[in-house]
């Protein structure tokens, strides 16, 4: 029988000690390992709308796996998942979304080549059976409502009831974003709470640099990256960024002020702090709700950033930079806390106007060097010379520019000009 947590200070002292326990213990001082969960919308070559998982996705990649040694299986939530012999998982979001979670590597190249061994050969073969796995941040053509959901499970059914209380944007999360999420080692003692920090800062910049998602229901929005916006909006009591030196005290607040979304009182979802000061609260409700949470920075035991649009496999390098740049390398954690300010404050800057916002821009790409100078201080063993230049030509082509991917998104629907 799972315990029962006390109501007050004793509760709050219990969880915050279980939080830092699960979500903030540091790892060991001198790790940097990183991993990345990749996100990819699977669309009909020919509609452009998210494929049937059940009768197009699911055959296409039993055929693919057959080839690779995948291995096919269910989820904890009971929805189909496919193991990767080196380790990694693709599994599905509630709308067929397509998510590779590699395994966390000792350096952000081993980490790159993972990442586009698996996903290059299998985009080439969906390509070929009529599915393209786009990289970009939400469906464009359609509306959720055109969009049903996929994957039945008890968790995602109370998800929807909750968030559509609030308005469309939570079913629209759920059914139609895509993102590309890095993961990066708490570290030691010494360094945990400073990367808390610079990471949090960061977040809107995130946002920003690799926005890619202008278009929603077949126009063009004035949001850089509609998926942004969506996030923004879908409950910003379990949104936005967690700000606050003392990370443990500042997300177990966070966490006590968010509704627990897995039930209700007359009708009602109350914050879980209530629930807990009332003795209705259990370490099993406790972790379940800290699931439900989706800040900008996730502690999971590890930082989970989870700004940025999904990143086409073959710029991957450039947000591993950028992150690791600045998480792993001391130097860029202190240039970078110098430069960047409030991030609640930019956040929906960020999404809306992303780097054709002149503070947003010059703010970025000052983070952009102070990260790439990171990272060449931590060499070869960190991140290639290659895959270095790889980073450096995605932020010349784009973040110098005061550009994302969403301008080129942008440009391609622009009428093409009278002719003279």
């Amino acid at each position: 029988m799972t315990m029962i947590v006390p109501g007050g200070a004793r509760g709050r002292a219990l969880l915050a000690a279980d939080l830092e326990r699960r979500a903030f213990s540091p790892s060991r001082a001198a790790a940097r390992r990183i991993g990345a969960e990749a996100e990819l919308l699977p669309l009909d070559a020919d509609t452009r709308c998210i494929a049937p998982l059940d009768h197009v996705v699911l055959p296409m990649l039993r055929r693919f796996g057959a080839t690779r040694c995948w291995v096919e299986s269910r989820t904890e939530k009971g929805t189909p998942c496919f193991r990767v012999p080196a380790g990694g998982r693709l599994t599905f979001e509630p709308g067929g979304q397509m998510e590779y979670a590699a395994p966390p590597a000792p350096n952000a190249s081993a980490l790159i080549a993972d990442l586009q061994v698996v996903l290059e050969p299998l985009r080439r073969f969906a390509s070929r059976n009529g599915v393209e796995l786009v990289s970009t941040g939400i469906e464009s053509e359609r509306d959720v409502w055109s969009s049903p959901r996929q994957l039945e499970a008890d968790r995602y059914e109370r998800m929807e009831t909750y968030f559509a209380t609030i308005g469309p944007h939570g079913a629209r999360m759920m059914r139609q974003t895509a993102s590309f999420q890095v993961c990066l080692d708490v570290g030691g003692p010494a360094v945990a709470s400073r990367r808390w920090r610079v990471l949090n800062a960061a977040a809107p910049y995130v946002v920003a640099i690799f926005a890619n998602s202008p278009r929603y229901d077949g126009v063009l929005s004035d949001h850089q990256s509609v998926r942004a916006a969506c996030w923004r909006r879908l409950d910003p009591l379990r949104t936005g960024v967690v700000e606050g030196d003392q990370a443990v005290a500042s997300y177990l607040a966070f966490a006590l002020r968010a509704p627990d979304m897995m039930r209700q009182r007359d009708g009602e979802y109350r914050a879980f702090g209530d629930w807990l000061d009332e003795g209705d609260a259990t370490l099993d409700d406790w972790h379940h709700h800290l699931t439900t949470l989706f800040p900008e920075v996730r502690p999971r035991g590890y930082f989970e950033m989870r700004g940025a649009d999904s990143i086409d496999p073959a710029w991957c390098a450039a947000p591993l930079a950028l992150l690791g740049g600045l998480a792993y390398d001391d130097a860029a954690v202190a240039d970078a806390l110098d430069v960047l300010g409030d991030p609640a404050a930019r956040l929906e800057r960020a999404g809306r106007a992303g780097l054709r916002d002149p503070s947003v821009a010059a703010a970025a790409q000052q983070l952009a060097d102070i990260a790439l100078r990171g990272c060449a201080r931590l060499g070869d063993e960190f991140l290639s010379g290659a895959d270095l230049d790889v980073a450096r030509e995605y932020f010349d082509r784009y973040t110098r520019r005061g550009r994302s991917p969403a301008d080129d998104a942008r440009d391609a629907a622009a009428p093409a000009p009278a002719p003279a």
